[in-house]
């Protein structure tokens, strides 16, 4: 389950009932992202690259998350028309399987950003290519690739003059609002698919990636739009056609679990306020770094046997943990104002965070059991950083 450094291991598995969670890429061969099933909680090296900060056009120095000038949008048509330009198809081959995703213009000349199970098939050989909203087609290559937060920046060859995505705030993102879905659904590209927020921080875990012993864990946005395989890497807009998440996961029926399950309405996205510090991180070419706690974690109890928190089980030397005071047997409940349930809670509101930040955790003691036990206190802590 999760690493020492970021969670620890838990006892015992969770049923998923007859869903589960898979990565929304479409395999056109066998083997590539089709049948790729992954574990989900009940409440989810580079080449040389441009240096230059983001823009949201080609003309402003102006942070990503403002608005290009002149296209606020009020309608769903005008949000799709101020987005599409911006959104790719992309295509990924390698030993004989292919697959499709979808993918953010973060720049004119052509670095993208999408999701790592996109593109990870290729880290070591294979093509990539991409198509744009006009219909002209570019090899590409990988920039950098981060498998902890799924995310991976790739670069267009020989492109210019692109559309760059304009960025919203997902920090001010409300349950209930509406937010619509782009990309390239089993390959269908130039779709659009509208819904609204269903919930904010979702803790998700899309297990390992291919070939890679790490966990995906995030803390998602939640949307009934439809997504589907070959929405990976597309943007979640909101209605201004800004965007404020990248797609990654849908859960979907077990009976669809030997291929390529559709929607039902239960899709995640990644806030892209916690997308833009890694990405800006693998465009420089530096690998992408984490916030963590420095303890290994597993699920708690409360007295009636529903999720507790998360529960220290080793605290690592030398760790933020360690110099916050956290002892074995503390329950972590909640961190600042969100709540944490169980472990993978925890490491996804902690990923939400960056090396540095201050929080506030709220603990509670517990029984060998993992029962929780005690009154509540509080702990400050400074976050560490998986930084080797």
């Amino acid at each position: 389950m999760p690493s020492a450094a970021q969670a620890g291991p838990q006892r015992g598995g969770r049923s998923l009932g007859a869903l589960v969670l898979i990565a929304a890429l479409a395999g056109g061969g066998a083997g590539l992202g089709g049948a790729a099933l992954y574990d989900a909680t009940m409440d989810s090296n580079s080449a040389a690259p441009n240096s230059e900060p983001l823009r949201v056009d080609t003309s402003s120095a102006e942070s990503p998350r403002a608005q290009a000038s002149g296209l606020a949008g009020t309608t769903t048509e005008e949000a799709a028309s101020k987005a599409l330009p911006s959104v790719v198809k992309i295509y990924a081959a390698s030993d004989g399987q292919s697959g499709s995703g979808s993918g953010i213009v973060l720049t004119a000349d052509g670095e993208i950003v999408t999701n790592n199970h996109v593109v990870e098939a290729v880290a070591s050989g294979g093509q990539l290519a991409v198509s744009f909203n006009d219909g002209t087609r570019a090899r590409a290559t990988i920039v950098g690739r981060d498998p902890v937060t799924d995310l991976a920046v790739i670069k267009a060859e020989g492109v210019s003059g692109l559309q760059p995505a304009a960025f919203g705030d997902s920090d001010k993102l409300s349950i209930g609002q509406q937010v619509i879905a782009v990309g390239a659904p089993f390959g269908l590209d130039r779709t659009v698919t509208t819904g609204v927020v269903s919930a904010l921080n979702r803790p998700v875990n899309t297990g390992s990636g291919v070939g890679e012993d790490l966990d995906t864990v995030f803390p998602a946005i939640q949307t009934d739009a439809a997504i589907n395989p070959g929405n990976s890497g597309g943007p979640l807009i909101d209605i201004e056609g800004n965007v404020v998440g990248i797609d990654s996961a849908i859960r979907t029926d077990s009976s669809s679990s030997m291929g390529q399950g559709g929607s039902i309405g239960l899709g995640f996205a990644i806030p892209i306020n916690d997308a833009l510090p890694i990405v800006e991180q693998l465009r420089a070419g530096e690998p992408a770094t984490h916030a963590l706690i420095g303890v290994s974690v597993e699920d708690a109890q409360d007295e009636l046997g529903l999720p507790g928190g998360a529960r220290v089980l080793a605290v690592n030397s030398g760790s933020a943990g360690e110099d916050a005071g956290l002892t074995e047997g503390d329950v972590v409940q909640q961190v600042d104002d969100v709540p944490v349930s169980d472990s993978n809670s925890l490491i996804a509101t902690v990923r939400s965070h960056r090396p540095g930040d201050k929080v506030t955790l709220t603990i509670v003691s517990s029984t060998d059991t993992g029962q929780v036990t005690g009154e509540p206190r509080t702990v400050d802590i400074t976050l560490g950083s998986d930084a080797s």
